[in-house]
């Protein structure tokens, strides 16, 4: 059973993620590459684009605490605990790529984020092989995701490109941890299903 003290921690965590500007140990992805010139129109697109990402991250942070807080292994237990930790730089590139493109993070993270966290509890709950499974597959539709955005932001956009790109590696290292520590394949109703509530948020997120 969870101590009064980790429940608090994991608040703590939830706050934090909701409401302080993430921090990046890593240099942000883009650091190096120059502004480009684009129309009000594509500063819109791109903007909503990686409000959508952002709000992804939101959620994979709560997936991830959930997660651990009901994982069984520790072992398992600390590689969620790590690749958390790349969500929350993924966090801080993209708020601060949406704030520079002059967008607005999505209005119901907490609503993402509340739903998401439940969601990986129950996921721990069923054993850790469905754990795994579960972020394996989230991690692989995550990873979809994310190439369908590099073919919808504007060409010229290379600063959000190069975080995207970024992401998409660090997704793909997620799904191969959770494979190679034992993950099942979900059953096809179960992808459908997340795949469909994936859908719900991204079309959701572009536009509040």
């Amino acid at each position: 059973m969870l101590s009064l003290d980790h429940l608090i921690v994991e608040f703590d965590k939830g706050l934090r993620t909701l409401f302080s500007q993430a921090h990046s140990a890593r240099p942000h992805p883009d650091v190096s590459v120059p502004d480009a010139t684009m129309t009000d129109a594509e500063k819109k697109q791109a903007a909503a684009l990686m409000r959508v990402n952002h709000s992804g991250e939101v959620c994979a942070q709560a997936l991830y605490q959930g997660q651990a807080l009901t994982a069984r292994d520790p072992s398992v237990q600390q590689k969620l605990q790590q690749a958390a930790q790349d969500e929350t730089e993924h966090l801080a590139w993209t708020a601060r790529r949406v704030h520079e493109l002059g967008g607005h993070l999505s209005l119901l993270n907490p609503f993402w984020y509340t739903g998401s966290l439940a969601l990986g509890a129950v996921a721990g709950l069923l054993g850790d092989k469905w754990n795994l499974g579960f972020l394996a597959e989230t991690e692989r539709q995550v990873g979809s995701h994310l190439q369908s955005h590099l073919d919808r932001l504007p060409q010229q956009d290379e600063k959000s490109r190069a975080i995207v790109a970024q992401m998409y590696i660090d997704e793909t290292g997620h799904t191969d941890m959770a494979a190679a520590l034992g993950g099942a394949e979900l059953p096809q109703p179960v992808q459908l299903a997340m795949k469909l509530n994936s859908k719900v948020m991204t079309g959701t997120a572009y536009w509040i």
